[in-house]
């Protein structure tokens, strides 16, 4: 079986300007954010980013990273809308597919699948329907209902964190859920994911049943160990979010020298730097 251990710096290295990255993870929780913070280091411009948003994509809007945004909602879970998205959004530098997220979620199915459009009923008598022009509706052939047509979303790479992961590329969720980490997997035509500990297959069940190893090989094509790798967002059950840390991020989209400060304090510091901090920050709450 190959070995497919990665660096954050050996996946940025695969993505090029322009492309479309889907983000796993929900909001502020699990996010791949070690991942994120090597792309804000490099100089990858104009992507097209999906997913159910959270500081990814608010940190990428901040950085000049993103020209597509395509989102069931981006906000900080604790904080409810993203305040750099916001600021993107409102200021109109990015370009914008705001989806129900039930669309969202079969966007990614239809890509998984490899059909060009799923139906559904989401999106139907909603602004929705007005904001994207694009999407179009169908009608049933057994009974004429008039249906979304939601177009598949096909991603160029998915970014993912799972708790655990082997060197091959299996991913193991120990949390009580892995949002749609699969179907962003599935939908990609290359995937990378990082974790909290590389282990060995025979680690998996030390740490759950078969049915928490949600992210097959098959799909996978790099592995990254990233001790603390979705931290300032939660990761349970290795840590909770760091909201004081989050508070801090959030209060920098008011002032871009706030933002400027931040970057040069937590971004564009060694990812061993970042770790050390985290771990004992987490240390620290745990013995307060």
């Amino acid at each position: 079986m190959a070995d497919k251990r990665l660096t954050e710096e050996d996946v940025v290295a695969e993505l090029r300007d322009g492309m479309t990255i889907g983000i796993g993870g929900w909001g502020s929780r699990r996010k791949p954010m070690s991942v994120v913070r090597a792309i804000l280091r490099s100089s990858l411009k104009d992507l097209t980013v999906v997913s159910y948003g959270g500081p990814d994509v608010g940190m990428l809007c901040a950085a000049g990273k993103v020209r597509k945004a395509v989102y069931g909602f981006v906000s900080l879970d604790t904080i409810p809308l993203e305040p750099h998205f916001r600021n993107a959004r409102q200021n109109g530098t990015i370009e914008a597919m705001e989806l129900d997220e039930g669309m969202l979620q079969l966007g990614l199915r239809a890509a998984a699948w490899r059909v060009s459009f799923l139906p559904c009923r989401a999106g139907l008598g909603s602004a929705i329907m007005e904001i994207n022009p694009d999407i179009k509706t169908v009608t049933s052939p057994y009974d004429g209902q008039e249906l979304v047509a939601m177009p598949a979303l096909p991603l160029d790479v998915a970014l993912l964190h799972a708790n655990r992961a082997d060197e091959r590329g299996n991913a193991q969720y120990l949390g009580p859920d892995w949002y749609f980490d699969d179907l962003f997997a599935m939908a990609a035509e290359r995937t990378f994911v990082s974790c909290e500990e590389v282990v060995d297959p025979d680690g998996f069940a030390r740490n759950g049943s078969a049915e928490t190893i949600r992210i097959s090989r098959l799909w996978t094509d790099g592995v990254i160990e990233a001790p603390f790798g979705a931290h300032f967002t939660h990761c349970v059950p290795d840590y909770g979010r760091d909201e004081a840390l989050q508070r801090e991020y959030a209060a920098t989209a008011k002032d871009e020298d706030a933002w400027n400060a931040f970057r040069a304090k937590w971004i564009d510091v060694p990812e061993a730097d970042y770790r050390r901090f985290a771990e004992s920050s987490l240390r620290s709450e745990r013995s307060g």
